[in-house]
Protein backbone atom coordinates (compact mmCIF):
# COMPACT_ATOMS: atom_id res chain seq x y z
CA UNK A 1 0.00 0.00 0.00
CA UNK A 2 1.06 3.84 -1.14
CA UNK A 3 1.23 6.11 1.54
CA UNK A 4 3.01 9.61 1.48
CA UNK A 5 2.96 11.40 5.01
CA UNK A 6 3.35 15.43 5.32
CA UNK A 7 4.46 16.79 8.38
CA UNK A 8 5.99 20.41 9.05
CA UNK A 9 3.47 22.26 8.26
CA UNK A 10 2.02 25.22 10.96
CA UNK A 11 1.35 29.18 11.55
CA UNK A 12 4.57 31.60 11.07
CA UNK A 13 4.56 35.01 10.46
CA UNK A 14 5.44 36.94 7.08
CA UNK A 15 9.43 36.74 6.78
CA UNK A 16 9.66 33.51 8.77
CA UNK A 17 10.63 29.71 7.85
CA UNK A 18 9.27 26.82 7.64
CA UNK A 19 10.35 22.67 6.55
CA UNK A 20 8.07 20.60 5.11
CA UNK A 21 8.55 16.98 4.98
CA UNK A 22 6.89 14.17 2.85
CA UNK A 23 8.00 10.54 3.98
CA UNK A 24 6.67 7.58 1.48
CA UNK A 25 6.37 4.21 1.65
CA UNK A 26 5.31 1.35 -0.93
CA UNK A 27 7.39 2.50 -3.83
CA UNK A 28 10.66 2.45 -5.61
CA UNK A 29 11.04 5.89 -3.89
CA UNK A 30 14.60 6.72 -6.18
CA UNK A 31 12.60 6.38 -9.58
CA UNK A 32 9.54 8.68 -9.27
CA UNK A 33 9.50 12.47 -9.91
CA UNK A 34 8.50 14.52 -7.21
CA UNK A 35 6.44 17.61 -6.36
CA UNK A 36 5.36 19.67 -4.10
CA UNK A 37 1.61 21.44 -4.86
CA UNK A 38 -0.57 23.72 -2.83
CA UNK A 39 -3.90 24.91 -2.86
CA UNK A 40 -5.22 27.82 -1.31
CA UNK A 41 -9.06 28.52 -0.99
CA UNK A 42 -11.17 29.17 -3.79
CA UNK A 43 -8.12 28.49 -5.87
CA UNK A 44 -6.92 25.77 -7.83
CA UNK A 45 -4.39 23.28 -7.09
CA UNK A 46 -0.92 24.77 -8.61
CA UNK A 47 2.76 23.35 -8.72
CA UNK A 48 4.89 24.89 -6.25
CA UNK A 49 8.22 22.41 -7.08
CA UNK A 50 9.29 19.48 -8.49
CA UNK A 51 12.75 16.97 -8.41
CA UNK A 52 12.98 14.43 -11.06
CA UNK A 53 14.71 10.97 -10.04
CA UNK A 54 17.97 12.20 -11.33
CA UNK A 55 17.86 15.84 -9.15
CA UNK A 56 16.60 18.24 -11.46
CA UNK A 57 14.07 20.55 -9.85
CA UNK A 58 11.87 23.42 -11.02
CA UNK A 59 9.71 25.71 -9.27
CA UNK A 60 6.85 28.43 -9.90
CA UNK A 61 8.03 31.65 -10.24
CA UNK A 62 6.02 32.53 -7.00
CA UNK A 63 8.71 30.70 -4.78
CA UNK A 64 12.02 31.18 -6.94
CA UNK A 65 14.68 32.13 -5.01
CA UNK A 66 12.59 31.54 -1.54
CA UNK A 67 11.63 27.86 -1.79
CA UNK A 68 13.97 24.99 -1.88
CA UNK A 69 12.99 21.43 -2.69
CA UNK A 70 14.90 18.12 -2.23
CA UNK A 71 15.04 14.46 -1.68
CA UNK A 72 16.70 11.65 0.15
CA UNK A 73 16.41 8.39 -1.69
CA UNK A 74 17.78 6.79 1.13
CA UNK A 75 15.26 7.44 3.52
CA UNK A 76 11.92 7.50 1.20
CA UNK A 77 12.06 11.36 2.10
CA UNK A 78 11.38 14.78 0.03
CA UNK A 79 11.48 18.34 1.94
CA UNK A 80 10.27 21.60 0.95
CA UNK A 81 12.39 24.26 2.59
CA UNK A 82 10.24 27.55 2.76
CA UNK A 83 12.28 30.97 3.78
CA UNK A 84 10.67 34.78 3.49
CA UNK A 85 7.35 33.41 3.71
CA UNK A 86 4.47 35.52 2.68
CA UNK A 87 0.68 35.64 3.43
CA UNK A 88 0.10 34.64 -0.30
CA UNK A 89 2.01 31.39 0.67
CA UNK A 90 -0.73 30.32 2.95
CA UNK A 91 -2.13 27.16 1.64
CA UNK A 92 -2.69 23.51 2.08
CA UNK A 93 0.03 22.11 0.76
CA UNK A 94 0.24 18.61 -0.62
CA UNK A 95 3.16 15.78 -1.51
CA UNK A 96 3.10 14.40 -5.01
CA UNK A 97 4.74 11.25 -6.14
CA UNK A 98 4.37 10.41 -9.92
CA UNK A 99 6.21 7.42 -12.43
CA UNK A 100 5.71 6.76 -15.98
CA UNK A 101 6.51 3.24 -16.47
CA UNK A 102 8.47 2.93 -19.90
CA UNK A 103 7.72 0.11 -21.77
CA UNK A 104 3.54 0.46 -21.93
CA UNK A 105 3.15 3.98 -20.86
CA UNK A 106 1.19 3.23 -17.53
CA UNK A 107 1.58 6.74 -14.76
CA UNK A 108 1.86 5.83 -11.31
CA UNK A 109 0.43 9.29 -9.45
CA UNK A 110 0.25 9.03 -5.82
CA UNK A 111 -0.97 11.76 -3.47
CA UNK A 112 -0.45 13.05 0.44
CA UNK A 113 -3.24 13.94 2.26
CA UNK A 114 -2.09 17.98 2.82
CA UNK A 115 -0.65 19.78 5.57
CA UNK A 116 -1.44 23.56 6.18
CA UNK A 117 0.50 26.39 6.00
CA UNK A 118 -0.66 30.17 7.20
CA UNK A 119 2.12 32.84 7.11
CA UNK A 120 -0.09 35.73 9.14
CA UNK A 121 1.03 37.99 11.42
Amino acid sequence: QVQLVESGGGLVQPGGSLRLSCAASGIIFSAYTLAWYRQAPGKERELVASISSGGSTNYADSVKGRFTISRDNANNTMYLEMNTLKPEDTAVYYCNANYRRSFDRRSFIYWGQGTQVTASS
